[in-house]
C-alpha cells in the first residue's frame, strides 16, 4: 500500500437531517482541469448511503489541532453521535453544493459526484471540485495561499503524522543558480 496520505474529514448531509463527518484516507487529486478529487468509502460506512443518494461532499484538510477530531469521526459512526456536536465543529455553508464544510479546516472543497466506482472493499468517487474556500488567515498581503503554514498531518499505518520541514520545490534539481560550478569530474551508472 502507498504511505503516507492524506487524512480528510468528509462532509455530509442529507436534506433535512444532521450533518456528518466521516474521516478518509483514501483521497486524491485525480485531474486539474478540471479540477477533480476522488474518495473511497466502504458501503457500509453511514456515509455511504448519503453520497450514494445525494452525489456531494467537502473534502476539508486536517490540521495537528483537528487530528483529535478526525480521529473521533473515524472511529465512531454519525448513526450513532452527531460528530459536529461532540468535537465542537461548525458546519460551514459552501458555494455550490448543500453538503456542510468544517469551518475550522483550513481548506474545503466543495464536490460533486460524476462518477461512483464499485473497486471491492471500497466504492471511489470521483468528482469536480465546485468551488473552494480557505482560511483567510493563511493568505499574505499579495494574497498567496500558504497551505503548509497550517499544520497539516498525514497518516501512515494507523498513525497520525504532522508534516514538517521543507527539503526543496519542484523543479529544484534541475534549476540553474548563480555560483554553481560544474564539476571535472561525472559519476556513470
Amino acid at each position: 500500500m502507498l504511505y503516507p496520505v492524506p487524512a480528510v474529514m468528509v462532509g455530509v448531509q442529507k436534506p433535512g437531517e444532521k450533518p456528518n463527518i466521516i474521516t478518509v484516507a483514501w483521497t486524491g487529486t485525480v485531474c486539474s482541469d478540471p479540477a477533480m478529487v476522488s474518495i473511497s468509502v466502504r458501503p457500509e460506512r453511514y456515509s455511504y448511503a448519503i453520497l450514494h443518494e445525494t452525489r456531494e461532499f467537502t473534502i476539508n484538510l486536517v490540521t495537528d489541532k483537528l487530528t483529535r477530531a478526525a480521529d473521533y469521526c473515524g472511529v465512531r459512526s454519525g448513526r450513532d453521535v452527531d460528530k459536529f456536536k461532540e468535537m465542537h465543529l461548525t458546519p460551514a455553508t459552501v458555494e455550490g453544493i448543500r453538503a456542510p464544510g468544517i469551518e475550522e479546516s483550513p481548506l474545503i472543497l466543495s464536490c460533486k459526484v460524476t462518477k461512483e466506482m464499485p473497486l471491492g472493499s471500497h466504492v471511489m468517487f470521483l468528482a469536480n471540485v465546485v468551488s473552494v474556500s480557505v482560511d483567510e488567515s493563511l493568505l499574505d498581503e499579495k494574497g498567496k495561499f500558504h497551505l503548509n503554514r497550517a499544520g497539516l498531518i498525514s497518516y501512515s499505518h494507523g498513525e497520525y503524522f504532522l508534516l514538517g520541514k521543507k527539503i526543496g520545490q519542484f523543479g529544484y534539481s534541475v534549476r540553474k543558480t548563480a555560483g554553481r560550478r560544474k564539476s571535472g569530474s561525472q559519476r556513470h551508472r
